[in-house]
């Protein structure tokens, strides 16, 4: 060391000469103070080698387990003016009591025998259907009746057919005879001539057979206009069978035209049937739903559209109601960083607010006044309020909830992960890590035999 100041000293001075330090070791209490404070600070250290639970802790409110046991609120179907309640605030009512009634605003259903003036007009379009219908199987025998009389015309015409044939045929025979008569006379007519000149025949057998032959000649005129006339007649008879085709299908377009008129009529006023039996099935309808019901066993929480009066439009809720039955469930709220830890079937410590509790979120086993419960549902979407929402129902293995809890009040929730030492925990929270991975145990399925 420099000796460099002139007030170098080699002794330093004592502290005994004070007043101060002579009463600090003479107090007994300092050394009871220091005793204390190391004993302190030895619990301290053995304090953070204590097992403490790691957990994720959210706040949110009772509800229930299933949609259907949840509040609800009664709308009305159709627009109305409220006439009348039957129930006041606070009421149980059971499933299809009334609740109130609403009479009609809309012009198109004022009529107070809408329902049986369109029931009449159903009955009058069916008796119209049923007319078109017997029209249509009329139609049809008209036509099956035009298609025997032509088939039976058709059959005599061919058979009128037939005999002009046939009469044509004897016709060219008695002409082929004719012919070979006017051969024969003329052949005796000239023997009769030759043997005239010869003197062998006299002149009054010459003039018979000249008058034979002319009766012959005039014969065959005869015959072949009587040939010619079958022929006609034949003519006659396919123009006849042509006539009666087109006559009577003429009749049968006819006929077929006013059937297919009538069968679209009929499915046209079918059509019309089954309209107004809608509308009639929609009026029907309709007049059920001015008595609004309870859709199910409840109380009566809060009347939303009050007054006599007023008129409410379709979908307007008017009343809220509390299902008497319900599985009781708590939805509680966990940050986004916390969702990961989080999994379904994982146990979890609840207290409700306005119940006793006291609670040590790292001791579970050491806490007052909470509820076990098991997570029964996350949601995989983000709430409004930047977290996730978690549903969780009562632990059947642990003791049942308190059956004062009411529908909407708080509850606080503390999800349950790994035992690590504290001094491990206060790390981990100073340095901003997130709980360790929580993994549950997962039995492996049995192998059926």
């Amino acid at each position: 060391m420099l000796n460099i100041s002139d007030n170098n000293k080699t002794n330093s001075p004592s502290l005994q000469k004070f007043d101060t330090i002579k009463n600090l070791n003479l107090n007994s209490s300092a050394k009871v103070m220091n005793k204390i404070i190391m004993f302190f600070f030895i619990l301290g250290i053995l304090i953070l080698f204590l097992p403490w639970t790691q957990n994720i802790s959210g706040s949110g409110a009772v509800t229930t387990l299933k949609p259907n046991q949840r509040p609800q609120s009664i709308q009305s179907v159709i627009s109305g003016r409220i006439e009348n309640w039957y129930v006041q605030e606070g009421d149980f009512v059971k499933k299809g009591d009334t609740i109130l009634f609403i009479s009609e605003i809309k012009e198109d259903y004022m009529d107070p025998n809408l329902v049986a003036n369109t029931k009449r007009q159903v009955n009058a379009k069916k008796l119209s259907l049923e007319s078109y219908g017997s029209k249509v199987k009329t139609m049809t025998g008209q036509i099956q009746n035009i298609e025997s009389e032509k088939n039976l015309k058709l059959e005599q015409a061919q058979n009128k057919i037939k005999q002009s044939l046939l009469k044509i045929k004897s016709d060219s025979m008695d002409l082929v005879a004719v012919k070979t008569q006017l051969k024969i006379a003329n052949t005796q007519f000239d023997r009769a001539v030759q043997l005239n000149k010869e003197g062998l025949k006299p002149l009054t057998d010459v003039e018979d057979k000249r008058l034979k032959l002319q009766e012959v000649e005039a014969k065959i005129i005869t015959q072949e206009n009587k040939f010619l006339t079958s022929k006609n007649e034949y003519i006659n008879a396919r123009v006849e069978t042509n006539r009666i085709t087109a006559e009577y299908s003429e009749k049968v377009s006819k006929a077929q035209s006013d059937q297919f008129t009538a069968m679209s009529n009929q499915f046209d006023t079918e059509a019309q049937v089954n309209k107004l039996e809608n509308q009639y099935a929609n009026y029907s309808i309709r007049n059920g739903m001015y008595y609004i019901t309870a859709p199910q066993n409840g109380y009566v929480n809060r009347v939303l559209q009050a007054g006599i009066g007023q008129t409410v439009k379709e979908g307007t809720a008017i009343v809220s109601i509390m299902p008497a039955q319900y599985d009781i469930a708590v939805e509680t709220f966990v940050d986004p960083i916390d969702l990961p830890l989080i999994n379904r079937g994982e146990k979890v410590r609840v207290w409700f607010d306005g119940w006793p509790t006291i609670v040590f979120s790292g001791w579970p086993d050491v806490s007052y006044g909470t509820f076990g419960g098991k997570i029964v549902a996350i949601e995989n979407f983000i709430s409004d309020n930047g977290k996730y929402r978690i549903l969780i129902a009562p632990d059947k293995e642990e003791a049942p909830w308190p059956k004062k809890i009411s529908i909407g009040s708080g509850a606080e929730t503390i999800a349950l992960l790994d035992t690590v030492p504290i001094w491990f925990e206060v790390w981990r929270i100073l340095n901003g890590f997130p709980p360790n991975y929580y993994k549950t145990d997962v039995k492996p399925a049995k192998e059926k035999k």
